[in-house]
C-alpha cells in the first residue's frame, strides 16, 4: 500500500522469528530472543495501530473500482474504471462488520506474544504471534480487496482479483491438482515437523555423528 506499511511488517517478521527462536532453542539463545521478541511485540502492535490510524486519516490513499466488474470476464485491467478514494480501504469494514476480527488478531497477537515471551510460555507465545501474522495478513488483504496490486501512475490499470485470475478451465485442473496433491505435501510436512519437534539442544549438536552441522 506504501513504503510505510514496511516497517510494521519487519516488525512482525522480526518477532514471529525469536518467537520460533525461543520455541526451538534453550539458554542464553533463548533468552535473547525472548527479550528481543517482547520489544518486538509491542512494536508491531504500535507499529500496526499507527498504521490504522493513518489508513482512517485517509494519509495512505485508496483505490475503489467505480461500477462492478464482472468476475467471469475477460481478464484485462483496461476494462474498468478506478478512482482514488482515502476512504476506500475502510469500505469493505463498512460492507462486512466481522471483518473488524483481522485487526483485531493483528494488535491482540502481538501484544499476547510479548506478554508470552515475558513470562516465557514458548508454545502459547508462538501460537500468538502466529495469529498476530494472520492477522496483519489477513487484514491487507481484506482492506484492499478486491485490489491486488494499485497502480500509482494510472489507477485505471490497477490489478484486482479478476484481472489477476486464470481462465475457468485453467483453475478447475489446478483445483483437481490441489485436490491430488495437497494432502501429500500437509503429511509430508507433518512427518517433517514430527521428526523435528522438540528444542535443539547443545548436546545433541555435539553429539558424536549429528547431522545439525
Amino acid at each position: 500500500m506504501d513504503d510505510r506499511s514496511g516497517l510494521p511488517g519487519l516488525a512482525m517478521i522480526a518477532m514471529h522469528g525469536a518467537a520460533w527462536l525461543a520455541f526451538k532453542a534453550e539458554g542464553p539463545v533463548a533468552d535473547r530472543a525472548a527479550i528481543f521478541g517482547a520489544r518486538l511485540g509491542v512494536a508491531t502492535a504500535v507499529l500496526f495501530g499507527f498504521g490504522g490510524i493513518l489508513v482512517a486519516l485517509g494519509l495512505f490513499g485508496g483505490y475503489a473500482v467505480v461500477g462492478t466488474q464482472a468476475a467471469a470476464g475477460p481478464s484485462n485491467p483496461l476494462f474498468k474504471e478506478v478512482v482514488v478514494a482515502p476512504e476506500a480501504w475502510l469500505a469493505n469494514y463498512a460492507a462486512h462488520p466481522l471483518l473488524i476480527v483481522a485487526p483485531l488478531l493483528g494488535i491482540a497477537g502481538p501484544l499476547l506474544a510479548a506478554l508470552g515471551f515475558a513470562t516465557r510460555r514458548d508454545g502459547p507465545t508462538f501460537f500468538a504471534s502466529a495469529l498476530g501474522v494472520v492477522g496483519i495478513i489477513a487484514t491487507v488483504g481484506v482492506s484492499m480487496f478486491p485490489m491486488i496490486l494499485p497502480s500509482s501512475t494510472n489507477p485505471a490499470q490497477s490489478l484486482t482479483v479478476f484481472d489477476a485470475s486464470s481462465s475457468e478451465s485453467t483453475l478447475r485442473t489446478m483445483l483437481i491438482a490441489t485436490a491430488i496433491f495437497l494432502p501429500i505435501v500437509l503429511a509430508y510436512t507433518s512427518w517433517v515437523y514430527k521428526v523435528l519437534w522438540g528444542k535443539v539442544r547443545e548436546e545433541d549438536v555435539n553429539a558424536s555423528g549429528s547431522a545439525a552441522y
